[in-house]
């Protein structure tokens, strides 16, 4: 399958793991690949706390608005909504190493991130409605 570039974050706190939070994260690694075989990264992200999408105003342009698609260890529904508004898909996953996460979403085998669920909210965070594989 040849697909165009694509250019896919992970959210990465540590830049080592696939971390979750993504609405709260800060770090994180952006590769560019044009089929599942060439994946090259091109950038790590390292915001500043003002810049994580749970903190930031809406004015002007956010860097993770530049990517095709975001992995993410976990993340709510309001992160998803948002990200989606700007064209961008986000997946989470239960994957903790970056490329094999990308390289498993390219083939479409990116296993999904158990239910997202905060205390805090209401509860009615579940994204992913099936189990997962």
């Amino acid at each position: 399958m040849n697909i165009g570039p694509l250019k896919i974050g992970v959210s990465s706190q540590n830049f080592r793991t696939v971390t979750g939070h993504a609405g709260k994260g800060r770090r994180f690694m952006v590769y560019e690949t044009t089929n599942a075989e060439e994946i090259l990264e091109i950038g790590r992200l390292d915001l500043p706390k003002e810049m994580s999408l749970h903190e930031w105003n809406g004015q002007g342009e956010h860097p993770l608005f530049d990517l095709d698609i975001l992995i993410t260890g976990s993340c709510g529904d309001g992160f998803i909504r948002k990200m989606g508004s700007r064209g961008v898909q986000v997946r989470a996953t239960s994957e903790t190493d970056p490329i094999t996460a990308v390289k498993a979403l390219l083939a479409g085998t990116l296993p999904e991130a158990a239910p997202h669920d905060h205390a805090h909210q209401h509860g009615d965070d579940d994204h992913h409605h099936s189990q997962p594989h």
